[in-house]
């Protein structure tokens, strides 16, 4: 016999689950508390149960399924500056499903805890790119402003990919990107 807190969670798990999947469809304004419950086969009821408000499913969502990674300087930062950047690009600090991320961009103009995320997230690619910056560009350090316009370049562009690539396809070459941001800082 299964213990009543892994049928809470399980429970709790399934509605998360429908809402994840219907905010990635409709969106939260487009979603109700009603769909969440009957796509997640329980009643309406007990998602207020488990989430007193709407944006408290929003933000669970937001909180327990995307994540921030936070890694070393000396793992991306080292080599050619370009491909310290394109190494960037490819450990890209968000970690989250397709439909997270869907969310997120979806909900950042709406809802403060996609929005927190988000610039959470660009905090730590600008971050990462200074850093790689400065480390493999020999006497850099002294142009601090160059550098930042540089790494809020590069965020920028990741960003955009994100947050555009499931809406038309288009991608967007981070190598070609960190070459062309290396080449303007006349590297």
């Amino acid at each position: 016999m299964r213990r009543s807190h892994d049928v809470s969670a399980d429970t709790r798990t399934r509605i998360l689950d429908a809402a994840e999947e219907l905010f990635a469809q409709a969106g939260y304004n487009g979603s109700s508390t009603a769909g969440i419950a009957k796509r997640a086969r329980v009643p309406k009821g007990l998602v207020f149960h488990y989430f007193p408000q709407k944006i408290d499913v929003l933000t669970a969502l937001i909180h327990e399924r995307t994540f921030v990674e936070e890694v070393s300087d000396a793992e991306t930062a080292h080599g050619d500056p370009a491909d310290a950047l394109s190494r960037l690009a490819r450990r890209f600090p968000l970690q989250a499903s397709p439909t997270m991320r869907r969310i997120l961009f979806r909900e950042a103009d709406t809802h403060g805890s996609a929005r927190e995320r988000l610039r959470r997230v660009n905090a730590e690619v600008v971050r990462r790119a200074r850093s790689a910056l400065e480390l493999t560009l020999p006497g850099s350090r002294g142009d601090a402003a160059r550098l930042e316009a540089a790494a809020a370049t590069f965020a920028t562009v990741l960003l955009y990919q994100e947050g555009l690539q499931h809406l038309t396809g288009q991608h967007i070459d981070p190598d070609a990107v960190a070459e062309l941001i290396v080449h303007a800082l006349g590297a």
